[in-house]
């Protein structure tokens, strides 16, 4: 999609080049705009164009080398990314949903971290007669719903202004683990350790994890956020609290299948942490940044997403040199998927 629909888009096209470019050409100029200021619309023609050939042509003509439309194992999910960011775009069938909690003085962080904190600089009517709010805030990287930069946990690795926006937008999985947590039971199994035989488990009914996908935990224990006690596991603050926390995290083993089998873009977990609360080694943290995969923790809401079939799109404030940051991060959730 990059090499057909973006450069096509900053450059005259050459409808000769190929049977699949001169169709998308065609198709664009059919039902694009005629003014080339109109930059969003003929993005989205293109974008539209790109689709609609792909599935015409077949799915195999729709990826490949760059330039040469040599078919890949990856057609048939580029099509429906191309299909995924034509809906996103072009107000088609679908929603977006919010997998952030909000900011404030109750958002949850870690126990030895500085809160969120917002201080009004002015709020009110002022004296040539218009309203004026301004704010001051300040808060620790890693606290509500907040990217872990590689360089969080692997010295000389990517830091938060340096992660490639393809690991942080792209086509998202939900592995669901929640009938083996059981988050919301009295015996709630607080220590859970997400295995590789979990991973594989979800392999099995839905295919293999694709190259290049954000990878997304729910265990369902974000149904205790807004508790700090329920979602941490102890009430303690401070250095004290670390030793009591308890919840689950990604078992140290299956980082290391995941980074050696498999390809993931990003990793997302709905716990404070993508190392279960009683990891004293942060060894989860150390696999997954060591191969400059970023984390998300505290992601919110991943009920709302299918298995398969979503697009996220999350965007932390790029702190130059940061080992994180907050994170806005939304997902786009294509009708009947």
């Amino acid at each position: 999609m990059r090499d057909t629909v973006g450069p096509s888009i900053l450059r005259p096209v050459d409808p000769t080049r190929s049977p699949r470019r001169r169709a998308i050409y065609e198709v664009a100029a059919a039902t694009g705009p005629r003014s080339p200021n109109r930059g969003g619309a003929l993005i989205a023609a293109y974008a539209k164009a790109f689709a609609t050939v792909c599935l015409a042509f077949g799915t195999a003509t729709c990826s490949g080398a760059r330039g040469t439309g040599e078919a890949t194992p990856d057609a048939t999910s580029e099509v429906a990314a191309a299909a995924a960011l034509v809906s996103a775009f072009t107000g088609a069938s679908g929603e977006w949903v919010d997998l952030t909690y909000s900011f404030s003085e109750s958002t949850t962080y870690w126990p030895t971290a500085d809160g969120f904190q917002l201080d009004t600089v002015a709020f009110g009517t002022v004296d040539a007669g218009y309203f004026y709010s301004a704010f001051n805030f300040s808060s620790a990287e890693h606290g509500g719903t907040h990217l872990d930069a590689p360089v969080h946990f692997a010295e000389g690795h990517l830091a938060a202004d340096e992660i490639p926006l393809d690991r942080l937008i792209g086509p998202a999985v939900v592995v669901d683990v929640q009938d083996r947590v059981r988050p919301t039971s009295a015996n709630a199994d607080a220590d859970y350790l997400v295995t590789a035989e979990d991973l594989q488990t979800w392999e099995a009914v839905h295919g293999r994890l694709p190259d290049g996908a954000i990878l997304l935990l729910r265990t369902g224990w974000g149904s205790r956020y807004g508790d700090p006690t329920a979602y941490l596991g102890t009430e303690l603050t401070g250095p004290d609290a670390v030793p009591e926390l308890h919840f689950p995290g990604l078992d140290p083993d299956a980082a290391r299948w995941l980074v050696g089998e498999r390809a993931i873009a990003a990793f997302g977990i709905d716990t404070p942490s993508i190392d279960y609360g009683q990891s004293a080694l942060f060894e989860t943290h150390q696999v997954i940044y060591g191969a400059d995969i970023p984390g998300f923790e505290n992601v919110a809401n991943l009920e709302t997403l299918p298995p398969t079939g979503s697009f996220v799109v999350a965007l932390p404030m790029k702190i130059e040199g940061g080992s994180g940051a907050p994170l806005r991060i939304v997902a786009f959730v294509p009708e009947g998927t």
